[in-house]
C-alpha cells in the first residue's frame, strides 16, 4: 500500500491536496506538505465556479467558517462587458436552462422570444439576482432559490439544489493561509523549507526532496505543486509542455487590489470580464475590497501600458496600489501523472483565466488522483486513465475559451481582428458552422467531461452575438402556449427571488 505522500508546494493548490487526501484517507495515509516561505503564491482575488462548493462540502466546511476569513462573497455568475459590442453585456449565470417540449428555453427564445431583450433576462433568474446584487443566501443562512411550483410537478427548490447555482470569490493567499490551520489540525505535516535537490532512483522515480533545514524528506508519491516551475513534474523528470499560445494568445496578467466603501455600493455578486484592446480586465468583488486584473497578450500590449490602462480603469488616481505582474505559462503537460509524480494546479496546466477555471482544475486533478490511487503495484494502465481525464478536461476548457474570441461580435483593434483567423482547436471549427445553423446539445459541444454544460456554450454563443440565422423548423409545428408560459414564469420567479433575498452585502455583512 501507498503509505506516504508528499506535496512539494503550499499555495491553494498544495494546501487543497492535502487537505483532500486527509479527508479521504484519513490516518491510513501520511501527508506532508514541504513549502518555501520565499516564494510567494500567484493567488490574487479568485473567482471559481460552481463546483467548488463539493471540495468544501467533502472537507465537512461550512461557508460560514472559512468565508470570513478569506474575504469570501458569492459567484452567481461572469458578466461579460463590452465583447459584442460597446456598452453590451451579458450574463453567464450558474443555472441551467429549463425544457418545454423537449427543447431548452435557448431554442423557444429564438422562436418567441422578445428579440430587443436580452436572452439571458428571458430565460434564467439570476441576471435580475446579479442586477439586483441579491444574496442566494437568506439572512438566516437558508438557501432561498423559490418556491414550489406545484403547476409542473416538482420542487425549483431541489433542482436548484441539485446543481449548486453559485460559486465563491475568495482571496487565494488567505484560503491557503486557512486550509493549512485546518490541514495542520487534521494531522497534515507541515515543513516550512527550501528544495534544495530532488533524489531520484536508478528508474528515475522520486525518492525523497532534499530541505534547507530538514534534510530529507521521503515518500511513496509526490505531488508537485510548483506552480508554473514544474519543479517535479518539469524541471526533475522532464515532461514535455504543451503550449496553447498559438490558440490562446493571452499570456500576462497585472493585478491591483483596489479598497471599495461595500457599505456605500454594495457588493457585486458576479465575476466581469471587460473586454480591452489586447485583452481583458477582471474585477473580482471580495468582502472588503476588489481584485482587479488585466489579462493580455505582451504580442499587442506591453507591461507599463496594461498597467496603466488597468490603473486608469479600476483605481484612477490611485498611484499608492502596487501592480503585480504575472507571466503566465498558458498549455499543459503531456502527461500530469509521470512515475511516482503528480502535477496539480499550475504545474499541471493553465488555460488562462476567464472562465475561472484554476480551482476547477485543482480540485478535479485531487479528486481524479483519489478515485484512481495507486498501490505497490503501480498499474500503468491506472495512470493512463488519470491522464487521459485531465487532458480532457483542460482540452475543453480551451476549446471553450477559443470560442469567446472567436465567437464575439468584437473586432475594434488587432487583438481582435486577429482573434478572428488565427487558428483554432480541431472539433471547433465545425462546432461553430453547427451553431450557425442551430443551437449545440449535449452531442455536439466538446464530447468530454471539462466543466461546462451544453447551456454555458449556447450562452456564450448567444450573449456574444453568434446566433443560429433561423430557429429550430419544428417550434413552428408545437404549441407555443407552454413556452410562453414558461418564459413569464421565469421573470416571476426572477421578480419574487429580488424582492425576498437580502443584497450580497447585507448577508455577507452578517456572517463577518
Amino acid at each position: 500500500m501507498i503509505r506516504s505522500v508528499v506535496v512539494v508546494g503550499g499555495g491553494t493548490a498544495g494546501w487543497m491536496s492535502a487537505n483532500y487526501l486527509k479527508a479521504a484517507f484519513g490516518d491510513r495515509l501520511r501527508v506532508t506538505v514541504v513549502e518555501s516561505d520565499r516564494i510567494p503564491t500567484i493567488g490574487v482575488g479568485e473567482a471559481t465556479f460552481s463546483t467548488v462548493r463539493h471540495f468544501f462540502e467533502y472537507l465537512g466546511l461550512d461557508e460560514r467558517a472559512w468565508m470570513p476569513e478569506c474575504g469570501g462573497s458569492f459567484k452567481l455568475g461572469i458578466r461579460f462587458q463590452d465583447w459584442a459590442a460597446p456598452g453590451h453585456h451579458f450574463y453567464h449565470p450558474f443555472e441551467r436552462l429549463r425544457v418545454v417540449d423537449g427543447f431548452p428555453m435557448a431554442d423557444w427564445w429564438l422562436h418567441i422570444g422578445e428579440r430587443d431583450q436580452g436572452f439571458d433576462r428571458q430565460c434564467f433568474i439570476t441576471p435580475a439576482l446579479c442586477e439586483a446584487r441579491r444574496s442566494p443566501r437568506m439572512l438566516d443562512g437558508q438557501l432561498f432559490v423559490g418556491d414550489v411550483d406545484q403547476s409542473l410537478g416538482r420542487s425549483t427548490l431541489a433542482e436548484q439544489r441539485a446543481q449548486f447555482p453559485y460559486a465563491y470569490h475568495f482571496d487565494a493567499a488567505r484560503l491557503a493561509l486557512f486550509l493549512t490551520r485546518f490541514g495542520v489540525e487534521r494531522g497534515v505535516h507541515h515543513i516550512r523549507d527550501d528544495v534544495l535537490k530532488v533524489g531520484q532512483d536508478e528508474r528515475g522515480w522520486i525518492t525523497h526532496v532534499t530541505t534547507g533545514e530538514h534534510g530529507d524528506v521521503a515518500g511513496d508519491l509526490f505531488i508537485d505543486c510548483t506552480g508554473f516551475r514544474g519543479l517535479l513534474i518539469n524541471q526533475t523528470l522532464g515532461e514535455t509542455f504543451q503550449s496553447f499560445q498559438d490558440v490562446l494568445p493571452n499570456n500576462r496578467a497585472v493585478a491591483l487590489q483596489v479598497p471599495r466603501d461595500q457599505e456605500r455600493h454594495g457588493i457585486d455578486p458576479y465575476t466581469t470580464a471587460t473586454a480591452m484592446p489586447a485583452g481583458w480586465i477582471w474585477t473580482i468583488p471580495l468582502f472588503g475590497r476588489n481584485g482587479t486584473g488585466y489579462v493580455y497578450s505582451d504580442e499587442f500590449c506591453s507591461p507599463d501600458e496594461a498597467e496603466a490602462a488597468l490603473r486608469g480603469f479600476a483605481a484612477p488616481g490611485r498611484e499608492d496600489l502596487s501592480a503585480n505582474h504575472i507571466q503566465m505559462r498558458i498549455g499543459r503537460n503531456e502527461r500530469s501523472w509521470v512515475n511516482n509524480c503528480v502535477a496539480i494546479g499550475l504545474s499541471s496546466g493553465f488555460v488562462e483565466p476567464l472562465e475561472s477555471t484554476g480551482i476547477f482544475f485543482i480540485q478535479h486533478g485531487i479528486e481524479q488522483l483519489v478515485r484512481h490511487f495507486p498501490d505497490r503495484r503501480w498499474d500503468p494502465q491506472r495512470a493512463a486513465a488519470y491522464n487521459e481525464r485531465i487532458n480532457h478536461a483542460i482540452d475543453g476548457v480551451k476549446e471553450f475559451l477559443v470560442l469567446h474570441y472567436r465567437a464575439a461580435l468584437r473586432d475594434d483593434s488587432q487583438y481582435w481582428k486577429e482573434a478572428k483567423v488565427r487558428p483554432i482547436p480541431d472539433g471547433l471549427r465545425e462546432r461553430l458552422a453547427m451553431a450557425s445553423s442551430f443551437l449545440l446539445d449535449e452531442e455536439t459541444i466538446y464530447p468530454h467531461y471539462h466543466g461546462f454544460e451544453t447551456y454555458s456554450w449556447n450562452t456564450m454563443l448567444l450573449g456574444l452575438g453568434h446566433e443560429p440565422s433561423h430557429p429550430r423548423p419544428a417550434l413552428a409545428l408545437i404549441d407555443r402556449t407552454r413556452a410562453a408560459e414558461e418564459l413569464a414564469r421565469i421573470r416571476a420567479d426572477a421578480e419574487n427571488s429580488v424582492s425576498r433575498l437580502p443584497s450580497c452585502y447585507e448577508y455577507l455583512a452578517s456572517i463577518n
